[in-house]
């Protein structure tokens, strides 16, 4: 009986016949400290602009500051994903890009269904002012 266990070509010993350090096993990215660094900066600078326009008032309609600051949102979320989670077109067989892409359908359909039932909601439900001068 030999003491030397075989599991399944893996480790130092296994099929290859030399070690398996440093061999990748596919499209995984292995972030450096200096991305780590670029990655934060970039989220701490997209945090930083968006205060800065709501503090400043740089913008007269509370509308048009909403919409920038959703942009530097959308931009964050790339920069966070890119940067922390790894996440592009390769890692994963393409995979991660899919499940990506289906959660950005799933999130845009929730929050337009919810937004599209909140302004028909008011609209609808709320009485006007016709209505309250006719109220006893």
């Amino acid at each position: 009986m030999s003491a030397h266990i075989d599991n399944a070509g893996h480790g130092a010993h296994g099929g290859h016949g030399h070690d398996d350090h440093g061999h990748d096993d596919g499209p995984v990215s292995h972030s450096t400290f200096k991305g780590y660094m670029t990655g934060f900066v970039l989220a701490v600078v997209l945090t930083a602009i968006p205060f800065w326009l709501v503090m400043a008032k740089v913008f007269d309609k509370p509308n048009t500051t909403a919409l920038v600051i959703l942009a530097f949102a959308v931009v964050q979320i790339v920069v966070h994903m890119v940067y922390f989670l790894h996440m592009d077109a390769k890692s994963e067989g393409g995979w991660n890009l899919l499940a990506l892409i289906f959660t950005i359908v799933v999130v845009v359909i929730t929050l337009a269904g919810s937004l599209w039932v909140m302004y028909h909601m008011n609209t609808n439900m709320m009485p006007s002012m016709h209505d309250m001068k006719n109220m006893p």
